[in-house]
Order: structure tokens, then sequence, then C-alpha cells
């Protein structure tokens, strides 16, 4: 056998022919599979990126039409250039304590520049850590902030948001807070227009000045007093974290109800701030170790003039609108004098007491019946607490009656607390009857008062029992139920010094010295006697004081006034006529210089708009404000100057621009760089004359003699230059006193709100003088007393006081003020009126004493 048997079986061997070799030998199948494959990847490949394309093109069509379908109605951002955030107006009295603010959101705003970077760096680090690098979105923080939520799913940990800062001011300014998928796109689409639009500093501005930071607190400023009562710059590191963490949720995270909470947000705050190298790790482990310690924000002093501060509210939003009073930050200087304010209303509240209590008792505030004499405090304490309180009690208290002896009161006012009420100081308590009348004075205790009774009562000594055991004493006290009002301004600039509107603004906001319409009755009178000084008569000029009856015209009753004594007095000066306020005399004086003259002064002076020409407005039968009619005497005074009631001195806008000004005379010396003993500028007097200065010297001088010698002496005990006038209406239905000295007007009305009398027996003299004399007495305590100042060319001559003619010595002389060639010559002439309505005489005769 050979080898070829032993390798195997033999192969077949074919032989090579031309065909087989030209022929090549066809591949393997496994072969032909291995090529197609590659092939088929590349398609499949092709076919996917095609597919991801055409989506992603897709998608970006889909987001480009929900950008541009969302960007039709957005906002417009171009209004965060010139932010002005509400804030606060401030009104402040003339020594610069506040008087009121008015505001919608409490808020201070501050510049980025002057916000500390500590303060500024919390913030970031608790809101918006890539602040400065991103485009208005943090991808980075949304993708971080998915994972961190991922990895807490599950947990009681919360969410962890990415909302960047210029977000936050998108939503805050331009937004609102709505939850919705919507708003959330809108938001995107508006940082990134702001981003492009504002510099990094004026977004993180805008953001720390508006966030709301919980207890009323817009603003970082703003938060720092309400939570530490700290200026930003006083702010620690734990404290400042700790307003950063506020943002989020600022309720959740209160530290008086929330202390861990708040402790456990402010130390997150304390880390992240350590974490992006803001702070040192010894600063962060000793702000971490800091409590929370709030501080209650100091009260300001506010001066308390609330109807003084009402109607500057009224003329602020008058002048400049609602939204600039509450959200423009306007600083107001008020001419107020607070040290003034507190004597006006101190002597008006202490004078409606006076007369109310003159006018007797009207009974007790309430009753609590039941009560057994002397009964113990379980029996009445709760009861008493449940009675209402007046809202203008004050610092009056209310006491039930539990026992009344021979000698006084036993008053409960509550659980601790027991007095006693002495008859003495009950014994103004006569009972109260018709049109103020009163009925006979009481003789003990018990004809006042009876157990259960609940009265307002005034401590005299110190409530609480002394040592020996004896009870505190009171006063029996009443809410007046008639009320009035008090005005005090500068004469030479209407600037209101102190403005009384009323007995308490909690009983009544009505503002009696600005609101109420009231007839001024006599107080009119010294522009009638004006308008005749005026028409060439004098001081001294006689007028007939006898009956008179006017033809009023076709279908109406002849008027026949009369005197308040009800008598005549026969040919009197037109001094005596002012100084007695005699009616019949003023309407004569009326009607011979003419209704016309009348109408013309007081629309002069501004007392009213428009007056009709009817003689009974010569007695003050139309109506007027006490403030207008208290700046008409003020006009009388100051040489005849129109001056224009003010209650403002100025007022600024948020820049400190100012944008009104009382005085707005220019004065370029005021504001020297520096002084050099320069003599003091001297302003220009451009105020308009409302009459000549030596008309206005004549009625000053007249109205000197009313409180002298006539309806005024009460006022005549102040023992320095002074003038004014009484006013008394018909049925005594309204009281007034306007006076003045040189530098002071001053100007009390007392009435009913619903008017009716205030008694037979009163009159301006005896309820309204006595107010004007105690506020007086008080404003000028330590001021010297000034003479009135005579214009040149008046010429002052002795004279009867009675009869006007030149006196020659002794008995009742007084110097008269006359005008160049009004000096009485002696021969008098007698002014009777010729009896019908409007009709006026030529005038006087010039050079006499003028009898009329």
């Amino acid at each position: 056998m050979s080898d070829d048997d032993v390798s195997g079986p033999r192969q077949r061997v074919v032989p090579e022919t031309a065909a087989t070799k030209s022929k090549p030998s066809a591949p393997a199948p496994s072969s032909r599979r291995q090529r197609r494959r590659p092939r088929f990847l590349v398609r499949v490949l092709a076919a996917l990126f095609g597919v991801g394309f055409l989506a992603v093109l897709g998608g970006m069509a889909v987001i480009a039409a929900i950008i541009y379908g969302y960007s039709t109605d957005l906002p417009d951002y171009a209004q965060l250039a010139d932010y002005e955030p509400p804030v606060t107006t401030r009104v402040y009295a003339g020594d610069g304590r506040l008087l009121a603010e008015y505001a919608v959101e409490r808020r201070v705003f501050r510049p980025l520049d002057v916000i500390p970077p500590r303060v500024v760096n919390a913030f970031l680090s608790a809101e918006d850590k890539n602040f400065f690098s991103h485009p208005g979105i943090d991808a980075r923080g949304i993708v971080r902030a998915a994972i961190t939520n991922l990895q807490n799913w599950g947990t009681d940990r919360r969410l962890v948001g990415a909302s960047t800062i210029t977000q936050q001011v998108a939503k805050n300014f331009l937004l609102g807070s709505e939850v919705s998928f919507e708003r959330k796109i809108k938001e995107a689409i508006l940082s990134f227009r702001i981003e492009n639009s504002f510099s990094k500093a004026h977004i993180l501005e805008l953001y720390l000045n508006q966030i709301y930071l919980g207890r009323g607190a817009y603003g970082v400023t703003a938060a720092a007093l309400n939570y530490f009562d700290k200026s930003l710059d006083e702010l620690t590191l734990a404290e400042a974290a700790f307003l950063a963490a506020l943002p989020k949720a600022p309720a959740n995270y209160d530290p008086l109800r929330h202390p861990g909470a708040a402790k456990g947000r402010r130390d997150w705050v304390i880390g992240r701030m350590l974490e992006d190298g803001h702070i040192g790790p010894a600063e962060a482990r000793a702000a971490w170790s800091a409590p929370i310690n709030l501080r209650r924000r100091a009260e300001a002093e506010f001066v308390s003039a609330d109807y003084y501060a009402e109607d500057i509210r009224r003329e602020i939003a008058a002048r400049y609108g609602e939204r600039a009073l509450y959200q423009g930050g306007l600083a107001v200087r008020a001419s107020l004098e607070p040290w003034m304010q507190e004597i006006a209303e101190r002597e008006l509240r202490g004078g409606l007491e006076a007369y109310d209590r003159a006018h007797g008792w009207r009974g007790p505030v309430a009753r609590l019946d039941g009560l057994d004499d002397g009964a113990a405090p379980a029996a009445w304490a709760s009861r008493l607490a449940a009675v209402p309180r007046p809202p203008e009690l004050g610092a009056w208290r209310l006491g039930v009656v539990l026992r009344l002896t021979s000698e006084h009161a036993e008053v409960g006012l509550d659980a601790d607390t027991v007095g006693l009420i002495p008859f003495a100081e009950m014994r103004w308590a006569r009972p109260r009857l018709r049109d103020q009348r009163v009925g006979a004075a009481p003789r003990r205790p018990a004809d006042v008062l009876s157990v259960g009774d609940v009265v307002a009562v005034e401590a005299l000594e110190n409530e609480v029992e002394s040592q020996s055991g004896d009870s505190a004493t009171y006063a029996l006290r009443q809410i007046p139920d008639v009320d009035g009002a008090l005005v005090a301004l500068d004469p030479h600039t209407g600037r209101v010094l102190a403005m009384a509107g009323g007995y308490s603004y909690a009983r009544s906001e009505f503002n009696r010295a600005t609101q109420a319409l009231r007839q001024p009755g006599s107080a009119f009178k010294p522009f009638v006697y004006l308008a005749a000084l005026e028409a060439g008569y004098t001081p001294s000029t006689i007028i007939l004081d006898a009956p008179i009856s006017i033809d009023q015209g076709p279908g109406l009753p002849r008027w026949t006034p009369s005197n308040y004594s009800r008598q005549f007095y026969g040919p009197t000066t037109m001094r005596v006529g002012l100084e007695k306020s005699r009616n019949v005399m003023t309407v004569r004086l009326a009607q011979t210089i003419g209704m016309r003259r009348v109408v013309d002064v007081a629309e002069r002076f501004g007392i009213f708009d428009t007056m009709p020409s009817h003689l009974s407005y010569a007695l003050g039968a139309g109506e007027a404000t006490l403030l207008r009619l208290t700046a008409a005497y003020g006009m009388i005074v100051n040489g005849g100057k129109k001056i224009t009631p003010t209650l403002i001195d100025r007022v600024q806008d948020r820049h400190g621009r100012t944008v009104f000004r009382h005085d707005d005379r220019d004065c370029p010396g005021c504001r020297p760089g520096a002084w050099a003993n320069q003599p003091v500028p001297q302003l220009p007097d451009v105020r308009d004359s409302v009459t000549d200065p030596a008309s206005a010297y004549q009625v000053v001088s007249m109205l000197q003699g009313v409180v002298q010698r006539g309806t005024g002496q009460r006022v005549a005990a102040l023992g320095r230059p002074i003038a004014g006038k009484t006013g008394t209406t018909n049925d005594i239905k309204d009281t007034w006193f306007i006076g003045f000295t040189p530098d002071l007007v001053v100007g009390v009305f007392v009435g009913f709100d619903e008017p009716r009398t205030l008694g037979r027996r009163e009159t301006g003299a005896s309820v309204a003088a006595p107010i004007f004399r105690d506020f007086m007495a008080a404003a000028l305590e330590d001021a010297p007393a000034i003479p009135f100042r005579v214009p040149s060319g008046v010429r002052l001559v002795r004279v009867d006081a009675g009869s006007g003619r030149a006196a020659s010595g002794g008995g009742n002389v007084i110097f008269e003020a006359f005008k160049p060639g009004t000096v009485p010559t002696g021969r008098q002439e007698v002014l009777s009126g010729s009896g019908v309505g409007g009709a006026a005489s030529s005038g006087p005769t010039t050079g006499t004493g003028g009898l009329y």
C-alpha cells in the first residue's frame, strides 16, 4: 500500500480545461452575508439620522411656533428701564417729625451700589449662584435641580427649584404668580429679552427692591427694618442670610411661627455662601451658631393731628392723584407747628367740655341692671368690660356706680380698681332740659347717679390705691354732643400752623374748619365796615341806630332787623357800631354804600366765591368755612395783602425734586455756599392787594376796640395788643370768634353738627371767645407783646370814643385812625338810609366826621 493509500481517501482530480481555467470559483455563502451587513447598517443609520434630523427640525419648528405664539401678547418689558416701585409717601410737620404715611406697600428703595455686598452675595447664593453667567435661564441649574429632585424622590425633602433672579423679575414685575405652563414659557421668553436689554446690575437692583419678604416688607431695606430694626449696613452675616432665606416662602420661615424651619433655611443659605466662596469656614461657623434674634421696629414718633393730616391727604390726592399719593414716594412738608397743634386740640376740647357741663347732665353712657349696692367685682367686672367704649373717650375711663352715699359715689373701673367721685366733682350735673336749659342743682350724689349707671370718669389722683387704703379720686365727665373747630394761621403767608377740626376724629372725620359751611353772623360785619371805609367813610362816621324796615321786593314781606339787645341807641359812630355789633347800623350802612361794594369786598377776601347782593348777607346770612373767614381776617391785619391758606409748604417727588412750593418767590441769595457776613436777602413782596393799608388798619383799630370795650371783652384778659370779632347767628345756632395779633390770626367756631340752638343766653362772646382766649394765652405765653403796625399816611387823632369828635382832653378819649383829609372838622351829618334794599349814597362829605 502506498503512502497515498495511508493518507486518506483518494481525491478525484479533474483536469483543467480552458473552460474551467477562465471561470473564477464562486464565494462561500457566509462571505456573501458578511459583505451585505455593512451596507444595511449604513442604510439604517442614514434613515435614523434623517428621521432624527427631521424630528429636530420639527421640534425646532414647534418650539419656534410656541415662542412666536406666546411672544405676541407679552407685557412690555421696556417699562423696567424706568423702574419706580410703589414707595411710601411721607408727610412731615414743621419740626421734621412724621405727621402721616400713605402707602400700599411698605418699601424703601435703595440703589444697588449702596446695598452691602454681604446682602447681595447672600441672595445670589440662595437664589441664583450663576446669575452673572447665565443668559436669563440657568441650564446647569435646571439639570442640577432635576437630578437632585430625582435623588430625593420618595423622601420628605422639599423640591429644589431652578428659577433665576431674572425669571423672578419677569414674574414679579410683568406676569404675576399664576402657576401654569403658559406662564413659565412667557417667563423664559421675557427672561432672555430682559437679559438682552438691561445690565445685570439693573436686574439685580430691581429684584432686591421688589421682592416680598414677609411682614408687609417689600425689598431688602424694609425687611431689615421690620425684622431687625437695622439698616442694611448694620446687618450681620447671619441676619443677611436669614433675609435671603425668605423669598421662597416668607410665611413658612417666619421665626416666631416656625423657628426650626427658619433656622434650617438660614443655615442652608450660609452653607451655600461658603460653597460659593463668599465667606470662610470660621465666618460660617459663627453665623451657624448665632440665634435669630428679632427686634421689633421702633415706632416712629408721629405728631397727633388727624384732621390736619386728612386734609393734606385729600389735597395731595386731588392735586396729583391717588396713585402718586399711595405709591409715588412723595415727601410733603406741612406748615403744621406741633406745639401749637397740641394747644389747639387741648383748648378746643376743654372749651367744648366746659360748654357741655354748663348745659347739664344727659345721663349715663349705659346701665348694668340688677346690681346690688356694693356688689362684688364678680357681679359687674365682665359686664362692664363688655360695654362698648365710646371712641371719643380719650384718656377717660368707664366706671359703674356701685354705691352712693351723701358725700360721694363709689365706682368700679375693673376687677382690681374701685374709686370715688366726690359730690363736688358732680355738682355741675344739673338735668338738661329742652333748648339747652338746665334744671335744679343737685343736692346729693343720688340726684345725679344710680347704682348700675355706667359713666365716664377722669382720674384726679393716682388710680392705684394708696398705701393707706384710700381709693383714687375721679371726676364725673360727659362726652359733649356739641362740636366745633379752631384754626390758627400766619397772616403774612397763609400757612396754617394749627387746625383742630372737631372734638374727636375718632368720633367724626368731618372737618368743621374746612368742610362745614356755616353762617358767620356778626363775624362778617368787619367787611361791611371795610367797604364803607374804602368808600371814604371814617370810624367816626355817625350812623343812626333806629328801627328800619326794608322792602325785599314784590311778594315778600318787609324785613325789619333788630339788635341783639332789642334796643336802639340813636346816632352812633361806626366804631361803636362795630364794637357793640349793632345789627341795624350795619344794615343801614350796607344799604347806604350799596351791597355791590360789600359783595366786592367779600369776594376779594375769598370769604365767598360768589355772594348774592341781599342786605341780609351784611349780617352774615351767607355760609362760609372757618378757614376762609380766618384767612380773610388775616388779610386785614397784614395790611390788605392777598394770602391763600395752605397746609403744605412744599412737595418733593421720590427723586428729591420740588414739584410744589407755596412760597414760589425766587431767592438767589438764600443758598450761599458759605456765610461771609453778607446781608440778609430781601425777597420781593409779590402778593396782590385786596384793600389799601390805611383802610385795613382802620378796621384793625376798630376790632381792637371790640376787645377793649365791646363784645369781645373776655379776650382783654390777655393783656396784649389783640383784636377780634364775635359772631352769633339767628337762634344762637352758630357762635364764632375770629381774632389776631400782628403775626397770628385764630378762628374758633362752636355749634351742633345738626344746627340747633346753643342756648338762649349764649353768644360768640360766651362760647367761642373763651376758647380763643385760652388758646392765645398758651400760644403766646413766651412771645413779646407787639403793637399793631401803623401804615404810613395814617393819622392818629385823639377823639371822644362815644361821639367821634376831636377831644380836647379828659373823658373817654381814644386815638382814632384817619386817612389824609378825613380828620373830623366838627360838622356832622346823620346817615339814616332810604329804606330801599340796594340803594347807595354818593358817599360822605370829605373832611367831616361823617354823621350818617
